[in-house]
């Protein structure tokens, strides 16, 4: 066991309101876009077994197979693994030296088994069928129902990927009325996979780098859908000058034929039943998955920024020909994003970024909200979410709270083509999620060289981010881009293939950091940051580009300096942004929110969210005192 007090988490719910377009209840599930259907979580104690020689496969696990061990649900394998790592270490010391060693340092294969009872589906239309959704599991994960091997919605025989979810319908000729699920996950240390900051076969835990985490990321739910409808995912273009917005949808057909698509918006904080705005769009869908988009008018609508962050629900129907209807619902905000000269904009207002840097590291999604709330009160208006998956729920708290997000491409650890064809897969996974949140604003490519460690002297690598960032900005243009946060932005024939200029700096000494802050500020761009700041051809800085401190502070941290005492710290912190506001700057990131492991220099206590310096300290408008 691998907690005595396990128990079975199993629920099950069905997402009922007071009006059918009034703003969803509290989400019990880790997505954003939510539909009102029935659902039943598959959390809690599963059978587990580590495979350490990878045989499951070739023995039929999926098909019979005896577990000596439980696991909770969603829960990290590392715990098994190291009581595994010291069994190994007996059992090798125990067999005769020319035993051989069983490959696991490097790769881990984990196999998690529960029942399900059917629910009754008396109840439920004709048209729907069952669904089982993982919030986010990986690296690599296989299911099997009652030992039939599924396929995801995708169409993929192994999912990859462990930030976002996916999903996988079940067959009603193998569903039974006690149905048994069985998840096969791998992941390893390959160096080619996304990995953020967790450790890989190149960076070995400590310092910045951090404890992997591997297997059941986050819950797993069986739900009812129907066989025709529109899938979770919803992305918003906003045109605010005329308030004018472009949806994009995703449809799932079983049953080819004539449909409409109608889109309602609603008054947020109201339960009145007539919609701002309606609009119908008539489709000829065949089988399949098909993404399409749609053009409407919001008259009226008010923006949405981080001092009024004004939100709208969004109810989308797939309606067929005998006129029913499959719904999911979603809230947005219409809003402009620029990084115009020297500034970046929020709907054509000059906006300096205080931000901080947050790794949410194994935070529970309370914890995470709590985070936030202590990052507001310190004056933040900015949330960099640093290379790692997030709950999706944190995308909609962040919108509704007008905090503005930095997200990354959790990053690979090695340059390589299959490192490029991950890393790319990852961004889309990511953007399918991120698309529909007014409060994510700006998307980082890779951060400080990881993952594109010959972004220098390597063509290759280069092409890759610049075809990326034109990617980007072609097809969601909401989002600013940075290609390598920190140093080594790319300049193509003297245009520079980054929306901001970053760059990270790191002292403890006051004298230092105005001489830093003077050369940046005066265009140059080598021996300020610990690598030069611009690659590829020569680039004249001359204010036509945002500059941004994306990462700096840090006090606290072993072996860095700075101030720990907290009263201290927060007078370092304050001098420190005054000499940022002095200069041509449009904003700073702080390094960082919370302690991580070794990284010992959060302004936020982790488990409490209690803040260990003043509010308002990064506040740079009113974090100085009178």
């Amino acid at each position: 066991m691998t907690d005595a007090t396990a128990v079975n988490f199993s629920s099950a719910q069905v997402l009922e309101e007071r009006s059918p377009y009034a703003p969803p209840l509290e989400n019990p599930l880790p997505r954003a876009v939510t539909r009102r259907n029935f659902f039943q979580l598959l959390d809690g104690e599963w059978k587990f077994d580590l495979d350490l020689e990878d045989r499951g496969i070739r023995d039929g696990w999926a098909i019979e197979h005896e577990y000596s061990d439980v696991a909770v649900w969603p829960g990290s394998v590392e715990a098994h693994l190291a009581r595994a790592k010291v069994e190994q270490k007996e059992n090798q010391e125990q067999a005769p030296s020319s035993a051989p060693a069983r490959p696991w340092e490097d790769k881990v294969v984990a196999w998690y088994e529960r029942e399900f009872s059917l629910p009754d589906r008396s109840g439920f239309p004709e048209c729907s069928m069952f669904q089982i959704t993982f919030g986010a599991c990986g690296y690599e994960t296989r299911v099997w129902l009652n030992g039939h091997a599924l396929r995801t919605i995708e169409d993929e025989e192994v999912h990859y990927g462990e930030y976002t979810s996916f999903s996988y319908e079940l067959p009603d000729a193998i569903l039974q009325p006690v149905n048994r699920l069985t998840v096969r996950v791998e992941d390893s240390l390959d160096a080619d996979l996304p990995r953020g900051k967790q450790e890989s076969s190149i960076y070995k835990r400590g310092g910045i780098w951090y404890q992997t985490y591997t297997g059941a990321v986050r819950s797993i739910w069986l739900e009812v859908v129907e066989r025709n409808r529109l899938r979770s995912r919803i992305g918003v273009v906003a045109t605010v000058e005329d308030r004018f917005a472009r949806f994009n949808v995703t449809t799932r057909i079983h049953d080819p034929g004539q449909y409409t698509v109608r889109l309602s918006v609603f008054d947020r904080d109201s339960d009145r039943a007539s919609a701002i705005a309606t609009s119908e769009f008539p489709l000829r869908l065949e089988a399949g998955q098909k993404q399409q988009r749609l053009p409407m008018e919001i008259p009226g609508a008010e923006l949405w920024s981080h001092a009024e962050p004004n939100l709208y629900l969004l109810v989308a129907e797939l309606v067929d020909g005998d006129g029913y209807s499959a719904q999911v619902q979603s809230h947005f905000g219409l809003r402009k994003v620029e990084s115009r000269g020297c500034c970046f904009y929020l709907n054509d207002e000059r906006l300096y970024i205080d931000g901080i840097l947050y790794q949410p590291a194994g935070a529970t999604y309370d914890e995470m909200r709590a985070h936030f709330d202590a990052m507001q009160r310190l004056g933040c208006n900015l949330v960099r979410v640093h290379i790692a998956g997030i709950d999706p729920r944190i995308y909609n708290l962040a919108d509704e709270m007008g905090m503005l997000l930095w997200v990354e491409v959790p990053s690979p650890h090695r340059s390589s083509q299959q490192s490029r064809a991950n890393h790319h897969a990852e961004l889309l996974r990511m953007l399918s999620v991120v698309e529909t949140h007014p409060s994510v604003c700006i998307v980082s490519l890779y951060n400080e060289d990881w993952g594109a460690q010959d972004i220098a002297t390597n063509p290759e690598t280069r092409r890759y981010i610049v075809d990326t960032y034109h990617f980007l900005r072609v097809s969601y243009p909401q989002f600013l881009v940075v290609d390598n946060d920190g140093w080594h932005h790319i300049s193509w024939e003297g245009r520079l293939k980054s929306d901001l200029l970053t760059v990270h700096l790191y002292t403890p000494d006051l004298d230092r950091w105005r001489e830093l802050l003077d050369r940046v500020v005066a265009g140059e761009t080598e021996g300020v940051a610990a690598e030069p700041l611009i690659v590829g051809d020569p680039f004249f800085m001359r204010g036509q580009v945002p500059l941004v401190v994306s990462e700096w502070g840090g006090f606290g941290f072993q072996d860095y300096g700075g101030p720990k005492d907290a009263a201290e710290r927060t007078a370092r912190i304050r001098a420190f942004k005054k000499e940022l506001r002095a200069r041509g700057f449009a904003g700073d990131v702080y390094t960082q929110a919370t302690d991580v492991e070794d990284e010992r220099n959060g302004l936020i206590d982790a488990t409490t969210g209690e803040l260990k310096v003043a509010p308002g300290v990064l506040d740079s408008e009113g974090s100085q005192p009178a």
